[in-house]
């Protein structure tokens, strides 16, 4: 009988373990934007899936998956959301991540013209310079905004747009050396 008290909350916690270690295994693989073709206009669109929707119904069995945010919202809120279908299909490819890295392959930064080798999206993440010649991050670009983006910015490396941003949040603290060595000469 004392075997039964000391299995019972064993298996207990061995469950709660399991159940928390697939939820949150779940979570992050359908967690982050991804671009789509919208089924209704044909186009590339971005959206979220509710990552935490889906991580909750995979521990009862089947994944349910649900948009949290597409571009075309709020105004096309109702929609059926048959873009989902592409995820299936093909989940890697339409991660935002993964279109960034593409994006950014074989460009050069339109500061020190350095090709982009290997983009860090977690770390020392590439920049852009919009039309105005401001460098934004990727996180100041709106969701609906993101593919317009890609045809509009320029690609900017994590050093030149940290040089850039000081430039011009400190611009008294900046000593232009090219502009002085002019004038001597």
């Amino acid at each position: 009988m004392t075997i039964v008290y000391v299995l019972i909350p064993v298996l207990l916690v061995a469950g709660i373990y399991f159940g928390i270690r697939y939820f949150v295994r779940t979570r992050q693989k359908v967690s982050g934007e991804r671009v789509i073709i919208c089924p209704e206009t044909g186009k590339q669109a971005m959206v979220e899936v509710d990552a935490g929707h889906a991580a909750a119904t995979s521990l009862f069995g089947h994944t349910d998956l649900r948009l949290e945010n597409c571009w075309r919202w709020p105004i096309k809120q109702d929609c059926g959301q048959e873009c989902l279908l592409q995820l299936d299909v093909a989940p890697e490819e339409c991660l935002v991540r993964s279109v960034l890295e593409k994006w950014y392959r074989g460009k050069s930064c339109a500061f020190c013209a350095q090709p982009f080798p290997e983009i860090h999206i977690v770390d020392h993440q590439p920049a852009l310079m919009n039309p105005e010649g401001v460098t934004v991050e990727w996180g100041q670009v709106p969701i609906s905004a993101a593919m317009d983006a890609m045809t509009t910015y320029l690609p900017v490396c994590w050093n030149c747009h940290i040089a850039q941003s000081f430039r011009r949040e400190h611009p008294d603290m900046v000593v232009d050396r090219t502009s002085q060595s002019a004038v001597i000469h």
